[in-house]
């Protein structure tokens, strides 16, 4: 499979694959597509899988998209201001990232559910508790909110990252929900009650605009529903 992403704001993958070659994507995640890509909606697996899609806040049933009589073509679009990023996924290079983030992938790309150790702190941790992991063989699109920034944390080295904007990391990393310390700073400070702190060897990918920010940001605007 062959792929190219254009676009910068609003960014699409194109997929050029071989004839049988199978890509997989949420409901509503194809773009555009030649007319010999045969579509499958399924469960993907069983009441584990599905149970795990609910978590993670995707849909219940994904679609397999497969080239069929030839070679052919489909595309994902974000859906969201922000970033497309590609990811060779191996048993060497697993990914970790927020639940949010699967645009598509190929079909040999398992995925599953990721929580953070401290179960008890993570349960009020907000996007930070919930991860998706990427592990198997073959080829991972995702999306992030905005602009992406990379860290290459050393063994031991630590990041600590306000919640949400963790996008991704490598499997090699571990994640916790850490409270703010101090009751002053975690009420009055403005950064919430919680932060995720990562901790090397790994690489990790932050991103500057978590859509939940740009609903915060937004809801004064919107009219209440008691008006």
């Amino acid at each position: 499979m062959r792929y190219e992403i254009k676009g910068e704001t609003l960014p699409v993958v194109i997929c050029y694959l071989e004839n049988g070659e199978k890509m997989v994507t949420q409901g509503g995640g194809m773009a555009w597509m030649s007319p010999n890509m045969k579509m499958e909606t399924t469960s993907n697996g069983g009441l584990g899988k599905v149970f795990g899609r609910m978590l993670s806040g995707e849909k219940l049933f994904q679609n397999f998209y497969t080239a069929m009589g030839g070679n052919g073509m489909i595309a994902f679009a974000s859906s969201f201001p922000g970033s497309i990023e590609a990811f060779e996924i191996s048993p060497q290079n697993e990914i970790i990232a927020q639940k949010t983030a699967f645009l598509a992938s190929e079909a040999s790309v398992n995925t599953s559910i990721c929580f953070s150790k401290k179960f008890s702190s993570g349960l009020f941790g907000g996007e930070g508790f919930i991860m998706q992991k990427f592990s198997g063989h073959g080829m991972l699109f995702t999306e992030f909110d905005g602009h992406v920034v990379e860290y290459e944390l050393k063994p031991g080295q630590k990041i600590v990252v306000d919640t949400g904007h963790l996008a991704a990391m490598t499997g090699t990393c571990r994640m916790e929900i850490v409270t703010v310390p101090g009751v002053k700073n975690m009420f009055f400070g403005g950064e919430g009650v919680f932060n995720t702190e990562i901790t090397g060897p790994g690489h990790v990918w932050l991103q500057t605009m978590p859509i939940s920010n740009v609903a915060n940001v937004l809801r004064p605007y919107f009219p209440s529903s008691n008006n």
